[in-house]
């Protein structure tokens, strides 16, 4: 009755079943694993964005790497501006998506040392060839409050860290390099600067992370569950509708009257 599974058709076709539910169910729970570490991650932000500020020392040191957990921790630093070194970071966006530069100016702290800080967004008016125009920062001694970054790469960023631009003008921040130019001792890390607020015409605030979507992962999860669960319910379909439609032939064919023989 069944022995058509034995053919090469059915057998291959069977194969490709067997095949298909273990990795539907194996790409159901890679899913499942980036929801939870999106959760994970968007609450790892609400805790940094939400904890009491800490001085940017106990967090970073020259050198430092800042890590997931560092990340958007809130800090604070005293020092003075050095406008004089002060850089652009080119082909960054507003949240009008609209093309411009990030301001990255050192704070150089009572021993010395220097903490770069990401003052916020100025537009780029025509080719980005010139050093902007620059409001400049609170002068003296001032106190920040930011939040605490890690050094950009070309790996995490996708931007490309193209060399040869013009004078006071980098792709991506980083404190090491920053370190060579200054010639002094700078701490790992960056810092988004979210306090004092900018005066009027002043660099336009990076805005808060975006931690409240969870993306489609668990939906693309229970998509593929739901896929592992009806390919063999599919397989059996067909099994079922080949094996009808080979018994309704069979029977036809008993069903004909047999030619007579010629004389």
């Amino acid at each position: 009755m069944y022995r058509f599974l034995l053919s090469r058709q059915w057998v291959i076709l069977t194969l490709v079943t067997l095949l298909l539910i273990p990795t539907m169910i194996e790409l159901g729970f890679w899913q499942l694993h980036r929801h939870q570490h999106r959760v994970a991650q968007n609450e790892r932000i609400s805790a940094a964005l939400s904890a009491a500020p800490v001085p940017a020392e106990q967090l970073t040191s020259p050198g430092h790497t800042v890590t997931g957990e560092q990340r958007y921790r809130r800090v604070t630093a005293t020092g003075t501006f050095d406008t004089a070194h002060e850089l652009v970071v080119r082909r960054r966006t507003n949240s009008d998506d609209t093309i411009g530069f990030h301001v990255l100016t050192p704070l150089v702290l009572s021993d010395g040392r220097a903490l770069l800080v990401n003052r916020g967004w100025i537009p780029a008016d025509g080719a980005q060839t010139a050093f902007p125009k620059i409001p400049a920062p609170a002068g003296g001694r001032i106190s920040v409050t930011g939040r605490l970054m890690p050094d950009e790469t070309s790996a995490a960023s996708g931007i490309k860290d193209v060399r040869g631009l013009p004078p006071r003008q980098v792709m991506l921040i980083n404190s090491a390099r920053e370190a060579k130019s200054l010639d002094r001792t700078v701490l790992g890390g960056y810092v988004e600067l979210t306090s004092p607020a900018p005066h009027s015409g002043g660099p336009e605030p990076i805005g808060r992370p975006d931690h409240s979507s969870i993306g489609p992962h668990m939906a693309y999860a229970v998509q593929w569950w739901l896929f592992a669960a009806g390919v063999p319910v599919g397989w059996w379909v067909l099994v079922r509708r080949e094996r009808r439609d080979r018994t309704e032939a069979t029977a036809k064919a008993e069903e004909q009257p047999a030619e007579p023989a010629t004389v």
